[in-house]
């Protein structure tokens, strides 16, 4: 009987437990407030630190955001060097689809222009015109900017209107 008595001891210790509920404790945020000052000097002290937070909290998004972006231009010069053959191709094809991109253009404009009066009184008439052009006009643009990005050259990848 002793052992059973010594089992239900166990189990209640491990049953019954401490949690600790205390409020964590973090690092007190740097005072602002200096003997003598006012409020609206206090304030703005609140309001310099806040900056300067908010200033140091971004810089480290940039950091991130930017190696990311560092990363991801290696892999895809990686690819370069891998598929040369594949790299001219979609800078032959992104070139290709960029005249087509402009005759697509060309035509949704004057679509535009002719039908200006309709799409403007007839809400039928803009939903048609956007439902006729729209997915393409999308579809579009996103095979360009992924053909264009492949076939980037070197030179122009760095540049920011590469990609647009």
């Amino acid at each position: 009987m002793e052992t059973m008595s010594q089992d239900d001891a166990r189990a209640r210790e491990t049953m019954y437990s401490q949690i600790d509920v205390t409020q964590p404790t973090y690092p007190a945020p740097p005072s602002a407030y200096r003997p003598g000052d006012s409020e609206p000097a206090y304030l703005l002290r609140a309001l310099v630190a806040g900056q300067q937070r908010q200033n140091e909290l971004l810089q480290q998004l940039v950091n991130q955001l930017s190696a990311a972006q560092r990363q991801r231009q290696n892999e895809l010069g990686q690819w370069k060097q891998n598929n040369p053959r594949l790299a001219r191709s979609c800078r032959a094809a992104a070139e290709a689809l960029g005249k087509v991109q402009t005759e697509f253009l060309d035509s949704l404009t004057q679509e535009i222009h002719d039908s200006y009066e309709n799409l403007l009184d007839g809400e039928f008439m803009l939903n048609e015109f956007i439902d006729r052009f729209g997915p393409r006009m999308a579809h579009l643009n996103g095979l360009l900017q992924v053909l264009s990005q492949l076939g980037a050259t070197p030179e122009t990848a760095n540049t920011p209107n590469a990609s647009s």
